[in-house]
């Protein structure tokens, strides 16, 4: 978590620096502001001890979503210590969130007073949306699934492939390189969970009939920014739109419908799932230029016990994931159309929110080798969901899916997602969950 950098670059004997540092893990970021700026005071400008309290307040002014400031502070930083720990990576998410401050303001400032539609009257859109994707790491090594992954979606391509769009959240990086901080040597296996698909496993997912996915996840940059930018690019040559990093908004058209993806996740390297005045600008200037508008989120707590949507914050070791039920609302009060979750790994209920659909959690769909697969992990789905040019929910099904052996997804003849998302819709909303029939078809209540 963010806070365990800070006040980790020096420790001083400063009473400034050592209050700002209080206020920040407090999240008190006015008072650690003034703290560092008084530290900095004291300082000679270019010393370790200025270099310290220069890098926290940079950390302060995140707290704040003070984007202009924080890049500020950390090029400062640089200009005297290149080689500071951690700045590269951090900055270039700052740079990400100030540039998607002016993404927001332009789109707002320089849109039409209306958006005209090109479509054709009577005109939809149907999606196909699965929730995590992972088909095999290589490292540690010994993860690579049957065949180097040519088979992963074999049993489900038919499905994947019969719709205007399929969605897909892509957990890990497709990438040859990068470096790791997230698993220290000699780590044992299976106390941390760092994912890197082999780059050449990218045309597998074209292959399938993925179209847009989304790298707003926890696992986007276990190979650091180097990893997230190489993955971006094996999409952008396969024709994959992708979301995830602030300003990475995906835009498809298809029956003259102009068609936006924006992917959330819990963390700043992403558009911020916990921000709801910003996700609801960046939704709000999509509106202005598509028809429709999709949203994916990367939130929620995790495992087999997480299968309730919760009406409140939830959290999982410590991390802030997400109150869920409030961002869905949030943002389709400012316009969007669609919104599909994933995260917790099992399926969760689907409710209808002012003719909006929303599926809290696609579950695993496939992920090879590295995933636990007991009970409901192994149980996932393709969620189909047609929408009106409005974008109001028309309808949709769910194909039920599973996960056998170390990860081999296939299509399940016991349809168990159907029965489970039927029951949780029902009991976490009782009003509002969509009605689920025997054959999987999808109905507004």
């Amino acid at each position: 978590m963010m806070w365990l950098l800070w006040g980790a670059s020096l420790a001083l004997a400063q009473p400034n620096y050592d209050l700002g540092v209080s206020k920040l893990k407090e999240k008190d970021a006015p008072a650690a502001v003034a703290a560092f700026k008084a530290c900095l005071a004291e300082e000679a400008e270019g010393s370790e001890a200025w270099v310290s309290c220069q890098w926290e307040m940079g950390w302060a002014h995140w707290v704040d979503g003070d984007w202009a400031a924080v890049v500020a502070d950390w090029e400062a930083v640089k200009r005297v210590d290149p080689d500071h720990a951690d700045l590269e990576r951090f900055l270039a998410t700052a740079r990400d969130n100030l540039a998607l401050d002016a993404v927001i303001a332009a789109t707002r400032d320089g849109a039409a007073s209306t958006f005209s539609s090109k479509a054709e009257a009577g005109a939809t859109v149907r999606i196909r949306a699965v929730g995590d994707l992972m088909i095999g790491t290589d490292f540690p090594g010994g993860y690579l699934p049957p065949a180097d992954g040519a088979q992963a979606f074999a049993g489900v391509t038919d499905w994947l492939s019969d719709a205007d769009l399929t969605f897909g959240n892509l957990e890990g990086p497709l990438c040859d390189g990068g470096k790791t901080t997230k698993c220290k040597p000699g780590a044992p296996t299976g106390s941390c969970y760092a994912f890197r698909s082999p780059a050449r496993y990218a045309p597998y997912y074209k292959a399938a009939g993925f179209d847009v996915m989304s790298t707003a996840n926890n696992h986007a940059e276990d190979f650091g920014g180097f990893c997230r930018e190489q993955t971006e690019s094996l999409l952008d040559d396969l024709g994959i739109a992708h979301t995830g990093r602030p300003g990475d908004i995906a835009s498809r058209e298809v029956n003259g419908l102009k068609v936006a993806f924006i992917g959330f996740h819990t963390n700043r390297n992403s558009h911020f799932v916990n921000d709801h005045e910003t996700a609801a600008a960046i939704v709000r200037s999509q509106v202005a230029t598509h028809d429709v508008v999709v949203v994916s989120f990367h939130g929620g707590a995790e495992g087999n016990k997480a299968i309730h949507t919760p009406d409140g914050r939830e959290t999982y070791y410590g991390e802030n994931r997400g109150h869920l039920r409030a961002f869905t609302h949030t943002v389709i009060d400012a316009g969007a159309d669609l919104v599909l979750g994933h995260g917790p790994h099992v399926l969760r209920g689907i409710e209808v929110y002012n003719d909006r659909l929303i599926a809290y959690s696609l579950g695993n769909f496939a992920t090879y080798g590295r995933f636990g697969l007991t009970n409901n992990l192994a149980v996932g789905a393709v969620l189909e969901v047609t929408l009106a040019a409005d974008g109001r929910f028309v309808g949709g099904k769910l194909l039920p899916t599973r996960q056998v052996g170390d990860g081999e997804v296939e299509k399940d003849p016991d349809h168990k997602a159907i029965d489970l998302v039927r029951l949780l819709s029902t009991e976490d909303f009782k009003a509002t969950g969509v009605k689920v029939a025997q054959d999987g078809s999808l109905a507004a209540p």
